[in-house]
């Protein structure tokens, strides 16, 4: 792609076969359209409901489920009963596919977003004549014509400039409109922002006109560009995903080869084929923790509710538990840690020290700050609801803002030194001028605008003490405006009114910026105590971003800055290897900003980005969560994003952080219960197979254990809180397991216990006479089993709550899974004890002493469980003491 801005006007104009005077020909234009496209975006193409229903159906756990339904019927077929199952299981397989799709954001709103932006016409010089035509139907070559108030409707080069502003934000991210001319631009490396002689696609006109010649259409233009990095960047996997990925994994392993040694064990002994279906069905609903999706799915959701309570609005569900992930955040520096306000940071008066705007002004500051508000246009006005309203462009409006905050009427000042005359501001100038009539005699110049600029009297003294104080201002990244003036007697013809601008008197200096966020320095040291590096992408300027930086506390010491420049000659490999090094990337492209991402991704960082611009929405999109900006945030950047900040407040993504941690933390409970349930239902029936034994469990009363005793109390889960020092550890790691070695030690201890206690059981229902009246056989055993697995699982949710002791964790805080398990466990009961309900599961009546030995081997794992947590803090405590007596000693 050419660079447009290092070409003279006449070089663009013969490069695209077209003429400033008279455009393209239509005949011209329509061959353009056939060559160039029509001045649109391409449409990312959706994903139909049929192709998300299919692809759910390459998880293996769900492939597992439905070979269990297929066989489940076939036996129910030749049995002429037993239908039951594989209704059973295909229900839980269509709930788990919805819950599934309901997750995915199929919406895709920022390309919409985007198009909208784009202007719907626009005014154009074509056959030698001015016509109103469709913005779709620009081709390179055109000449448009821009006027205050339009909207840029492709990329061009300049050809003509008065006084032209362009609002540029939702590109380069400035607060500022940009001041346009038509001056070649020699260095052949420039960022957008820095582009003078261009406009871009979808930015605003702020003030004066201008004729440009289109350069770039539809997908070309800058805009466009991010409508294909917002078609084309691809998420990662989010950590949820990947380790939910490995689980399946692990489980399908495990299933697959457990019915590998059913198999083989079954053919040895000579069984039937439909015993050995059997067998396969029974494994495979032992394997797969069914309702694993739902309490997944039911803990991201009241992460989601928690989330709103603190202004976080998501989008995504997986983003809840990405957040809890989180090891570095990407912001924007405009509107995201800054308030996206210039404002008068500092004020000098001539002959006093400069002073800043929040200390007591003297009546010399106080009369210096009228005279900027004299010189400017900005006005504040109350509405109907009397919220009141600064009106007018940024400078102004800080001026305005400064002058209303000191308890200063601009009416009433008017009304004292009203204006006669004004010399607009001009570009080339780089002032404006107003004139006043004083009240005691003649008329009072106040020239307003770059201090390098001000046409300045002789005085040396008073230049040098300006140019000390302006070079003051300017090293703090504070943007300087100066004001000089002089007393007239007479007013100049308007002819030679221009004239008045010689040999002025400096008055004062303002420093203004666009200040940080009251909050943000404080919400970057929380994300540092909890492991999370902050860093700033901005398309500003270098020095406003590291003085912006290094105030919050984003730039610290032996950290460095990287402008675009400096990137765009930097390899994709050097900048993965040096990333770390750097905090403020300053003067950067929307494509830069992927790159920026991308790299921490490749050191295995979690990366949450923020931003509220259109040039943040391609990076929001490829970050592991994209945070847009709810207020201050543009519809495309919304609809690119995971998460939507309702306060623009950068402490809520501190704040959700918080509850994605305690959302991982509860998921990784929930694993931790199922496997340890599931598992035991493998080894329980695997062992049995083995030994010689029939099944002391069926797959229907599997089920009925999976989705009431394991599944109800489970859901709860979710609702519990995280021990409160959980942002004072380290962010999980992208490759975390949900097993750490700990927890695996447990999880083997949990499941050995649990599957002795129903082989007991079984043994004892079907061999020993253990009440009277009843005679020992299979359906005894089973019933035996049915009772003893179910209510272990139950209490097995009490155990996974927390380390502590069940004795030291609160019932109070979780109260509905204390009301579910005690539910539960009187339904497992009421199928044992009711006749007809236990004949439908396959389930027979037990004595009295049968009920007691359940209720002692149903309690077992639970003291187990006590003792080893136990053990295990007394060994913390231990090497906690060890490492105090170790600092001591090295003290000494």
């Amino acid at each position: 792609m050419k660079n447009w801005y290092n070409l003279e006007p006449r070089e663009v104009l013969k490069e695209l076969s077209s003429g400033a005077a008279n455009g393209l020909t239509t005949e011209e234009a329509a061959k353009k359209v056939q060559t160039y496209g029509r001045n649109e975006f391409e449409k990312q193409k959706k994903e139909s409901i049929l192709n998300k229903i299919l692809h759910q159906f390459k998880d293996i756990s769900t492939i597992i489920l439905l070979v269990a339904i297929g066989l489940s019927f076939l036996l129910a077929v030749k049995e002429g009963n037993g239908f039951l199952e594989p209704i059973v299981i295909l229900s839980i397989v269509i709930i788990n596919i919805i819950l599934a799709i309901t997750q995915e954001n199929s919406a895709e709103k920022s390309l919409d977003a985007l198009i909208n932006m784009n202007s719907p016409t626009c005014l154009v010089i074509r056959d030698g004549i001015q016509k109103i035509i469709d913005s779709a139907e620009l081709v390179p070559g055109d000449i448009v014509i821009l006027r205050s108030g339009d909207l840029v409707p492709a990329d061009g080069r300049l050809l003509e400039t008065v006084d032209l502003q362009v609002e540029e934000a939702s590109l380069t991210g400035e607060s500022e409109a940009s001041e346009k001319n038509i001056e070649v631009i020699e260095n052949s490396k420039v960022p957008l922002g820095d582009q003078n002689n261009m406009v871009f696609s979808g930015c605003h006109v702020t003030a004066g006109n201008g004729i440009f010649v289109v350069t770039e259409t539809g997908m070309k233009t800058q805009m466009g560009k991010i409508a294909g990095y917002l078609n084309n960047t691809l998420k990662m996997m989010t950590p949820l995903q990947a380790r939910l990925n490995k689980l399946g994994k692990m489980i399908s392993f495990t299933a697959i080869l457990s019915a590998v040694i059913l198999v083989i064990v079954g053919i040895l002994r000579g069984e039937s084929i439909w015993h050995l279906v059997l067998m396969a069905v029974s494994l495979a609903v032992a394997a797969v923790p069914e309702t694993l999706s739902l309490i997944i799915t039911l803990s991201l959701t009241n992460g989601v509710k928690n989330m709103v309570h603190k202004n976080a609005i998501i989008r995504k569900l997986s983003a809840v538990e990405t957040l809890g992930s989180t090891s570095v955040i990407c912001s924007d520096k405009t509107g995201t840690l800054t308030q996206n306000k210039m404002t008068i940071k500092k004020l000098w008066a001539k002959s006093e020290a400069a002073i800043s705007d929040s200390e007591e002004f003297t009546e010399n500051q106080l009369r210096l700050l009228e005279q900027f508000a004299l010189a400017s246009n900005a006005v504040i006005e109350t509405d109907e609801n009397g919220n009141r309203q600064i009106m007018g462009d940024a400078t102004e409006s800080a001026i305005m803002k400064l002058f209303d905050d000191k308890g200063r009427n601009k009416e009433e000042l008017l009304s004292i030194w009203p204006k006669v005359k004004e010399i607009p501001f001009s570009s080339s100038r780089k002032r404006m001028t107003s004139i006043h009539e004083d009240p005691n005699g003649g008329y009072l110049v106040l020239t307003k605008g770059a201090f390098d600029w001000m046409p300045v009297g002789k005085n040396s003294e008073e230049k040098e003490e300006a140019k000390h104080i302006h070079d003051t201002f300017a090293k703090e990244a504070l943007r300087v405006i100066a004001l000089a003036g002089k007393h007239i007697n007479k007013l100049p013809e308007e002819e030679e009114l221009e004239g008045v601008e010689t040999d002025l008197d400096i008055i004062g200096l303002i420093g203004i910026i666009d200040p940080p966020r009251p909050e943000s320095k404080a919400a970057i040291a929380s994300a540092k105590k909890a492991g999370i590096r902050t860093i700033m992408i901005t398309g500003d300027h270098v020095a406003t971003a590291s003085a912006i930086a290094k105030e919050i506390g984003i730039l610290n010491e032996g950290e460095k800055v990287l402008t675009g420049q400096e990137l765009s000659e930097m390899s994709d490999e050097e900048l993965c290897s040096s990333i770390r090094e750097y905090s403020v990337y300053a003067r950067v492209t929307p494509e830069d900003k992927i790159r920026i991402v991308e790299a921490w991704q490749e050191n295995d960082e979690v990366v949450v980005m923020t931003g509220d611009g259109v040039n943040d929405a391609p990076a929001l999109k490829a970050a592991d969560v994209g945070v847009a900006m709810g207020k201050n945030g543009t519809e495309v950047a919304k609809n690119a994003a995971d998460m939507v900040l309702a306060d623009d407040n950068f402490s809520s993504i501190v704040d959700a952080v918080h509850e994605g941690r305690n959302v991982f933390s509860n998921i990784r409970k929930t694993i931790y219960f199922l496997i340890v349930c599931n598992i035991s239902e493998i080894i329980i029936m695997l062992g049995a197979q083995l030994i010689g034994w029939q099944f002391p469990v069926t797959a229907v009363m599997l089920l009925l254990i999976n989705v009431l005793g394991d599944g109800i109390p489970g859901i709860c889960l979710a609702k519990e809180v995280s021990d409160s020092r959980i942002m004072q550890r380290k962010p999980i790691g992208r490759d975390e397991s949900f097993f750490n070695s700990n927890l695996i030690h447990v999880i083997i201890r949990q499941t050995i216990i649990c599957s002795l206690i129903v082989w007991c059981g079984y043994y004892l229902g079907t061999n020993v006479v253990v009440s009277l009246g009843v005679a020992p056989s299979h359906e005894i055993g089973q019933s035996m089993s049915f009772l003893i697995l179910g209510w272990s699982s139950i209490l097995h949710v009490f155990t996974v709550r927390s380390r502590k002791s069940i004795f030291k964790v609160s019932l109070k805080t979780n109260m509905p899974m204390v009301y579910s398990a005690a539910a539960m466990i009187l339904v497992f009961a009421l199928i044992v004890l009711i006749p007809g309900l236990g004949n439908i599961f396959g389930i027979a009546s037990i004595g009295a002493n049968h009920w007691l030995i359940a209720i002692l081997l149903s309690v077992l794992p639970l003291i187990v469980a006590e003792c080893g947590k136990y053990i295990d803090n007394m060994e913390i405590k231990q090497k906690y003491r060890n490492r105090i007596i170790r600092h001591r000693e090295l003290d000494i």
